[in-house]
Formats: C-alpha cells, sequence, structure tokens
C-alpha cells in the first residue's frame, strides 16, 4: 500500500464543538484518499476527550500538560508530538477551529511543494480574510502607527515599541509542512519561547529552504477559520467579547444547517 502524501494534525484543548465541527468535515475526504489525521489532546480533561476516544478513524494522542504551560507553548509541543509520530513526508497543521469545505485546499498547496523540492512550507500570514478595503485601512493604520512611534522615540519622548505593520510569519491554521525536510535538519515546531513555527521559520529561510505566501483570498475560498475560536471556546474571553459573540455565531450558523439537513 502506498505511503499517503501527507497527514494533518490538530490540537484540541477544551473545544469540543469546534473539533466536532472541524473533524466532521474532515472525516469523508481524508477516508476517501486514506490521509492520516492525528489529534493531539492537550489534557482537556473534559466532554471533548470522550469524544475523541468515540473516533475510530483518528489518531489520538492524549498529552499531560503541566497545569502553569503558556498555551502556545503547550501547543507547540503537542505538534512535536505528532511529527514524532507521523510517517508522512508532509504535514499539514490545522487548528480546530477550522472549517474545511472543499478538500481541494490540500491538493493545491500541496503542488507547491510539488514543484519546487525547495519549498518547505505553504500557508498564509493572515488568519481571516478582510477583503481589500479593510486590509488597505489596516496596513495603512499599523504603518502610519509604527512610524510615529518610532519618530517619538527618535525625538527621545515615550512611547511604546514600535509593532511590525506586516504579518511576516505563517498561522498554522492551515499551514502544510515538508516534515521530511524538518526532520533530515533536527528541526521541530517548538524550539524558543514564540509562537510555535515562527523560529522554526527564520531557521528554514535562513538554510536555503523556500516559503510559499498565500494571500487570504487564495485560501479562504476553501475554508472558514474563526480567529482565535478556540481561545473563545476554552472560556478565554468574556462574554461579551467580540470573538465570544463571533464563536457563538458560527456555533448557532452550524447548528441551523444541520437542522435543515436532518
Amino acid at each position: 500500500m502506498a505511503k499517503p502524501p501527507f497527514s494533518i494534525v490538530l490540537v484540541n484543548y477544551k473545544t469540543l464543538d469546534l473539533t466536532r465541527i472541524c473533524l466532521d468535515l474532515l472525516r469523508e475526504p481524508a477516508r476517501k484518499a486514506g490521509i492520516p489525521v492525528w489529534v493531539v489532546d492537550n489534557d482537556s480533561a473534559d466532554a471533548s476527550i470522550e469524544y475523541l476516544r468515540s473516533l475510530d478513524w483518528i489518531n489520538l494522542i492524549e498529552r499531560d500538560a503541566p497545569s502553569k504551560e503558556p498555551g502556545h507553548i503547550a501547543h507547540g509541543k503537542a505538534l512535536d508530538m505528532a511529527l514524532a509520530r507521523v510517517n508522512t513526508d508532509h504535514l499539514f497543521l490545522m487548528h480546530t477551529d477550522t472549517f474545511v469545505f472543499d478538500a481541494n485546499v490540500f491538493a493545491m498547496m500541496m503542488d507547491h511543494c510539488s514543484r519546487d523540492r525547495k519549498v518547505i512550507a505553504v500557508g498564509c500570514t493572515e488568519q481571516l480574510n478582510r477583503g481589500l478595503p479593510r486590509t488597505v485601512w489596516r496596513f495603512t493604520s499599523r504603518f502610519a502607527k509604527h512610524h510615529f512611534r518610532r519618530l517619538k522615540r527618535s525625538l527621545g519622548l515615550r512611547s511604546k515599541e514600535p509593532k511590525p505593520y506586516t504579518e511576516t510569519y505563517l498561522k498554522s491554521f492551515c499551514t502544510l509542512w515538508n516534515c521530511r525536510l524538518m526532520k533530515q535538519q533536527g528541526l521541530h515546531f517548538q524550539i524558543d519561547d514564540r509562537v510555535p513555527g515562527y523560529e522554526l521559520q527564520d531557521r528554514v529561510i535562513g538554510l536555503g529552504y523556500k516559503v510559499v505566501f498565500l494571500s487570504p483570498g487564495k485560501i479562504f475560498k476553501y475554508l472558514d477559520h474563526v480567529q482565535a475560536g478556540t481561545v473563545a471556546a476554552a472560556g478565554g474571553y468574556g462574554q461579551g467579547h467580540r470573538r465570544t459573540k463571533m464563536y457563538q455565531d458560527i456555533l448557532k450558523r452550524f447548528s441551523a444547517a444541520n437542522t435543515s439537513m436532518s
């Protein structure tokens, strides 16, 4: 039996409703193509782990996460546990709040690696598709704020540290990595105390590998992503926070869709 071209991994932490939607959308295309799906539970200790244990088509890893471990560190270590176990050459990182409506997204992203052996990662630096007007406004406002803070600091005035006005790192809500090349170089996802994958991206570029940056307009033709939906699901925001409301709205939308189909 031929080795699958890639595996999929996602990390679950107290996101039962999101995880169920995410996996429901992945189940048919993954089983049809024989794609291994790995789920790492980060010590949820809630109903989501019982749900995952009930699925016979996923590879489940149960991780005992230290209680005081920062969330992004826990996520990175969970990804590395899956990385150590997969035997495919490529690995798709996904979030439980990523909903793939068109499985052709995997072939589209894999095609970049097939055409150029130096490509080690494919993904997007934005976590949602804001559209052109909002994107232009966001860039312009961040550009102005960045240089205004630099000006104040150059004049000796008190100011916050200027933040980058452009996103430069791939976001792991749907990112493809060539894990064969990673393993050859002795690399993994959690390298320092930053967001998993950031230091990895810097290092592979330094080694001469290529990273393909997809536009939001391209990748979001195939999927939807609830920005910070996993944080909202785990109660990380207040009840009135806009991201909590976004999370609640999408659950209502899927609930309504399932009701209409039944």
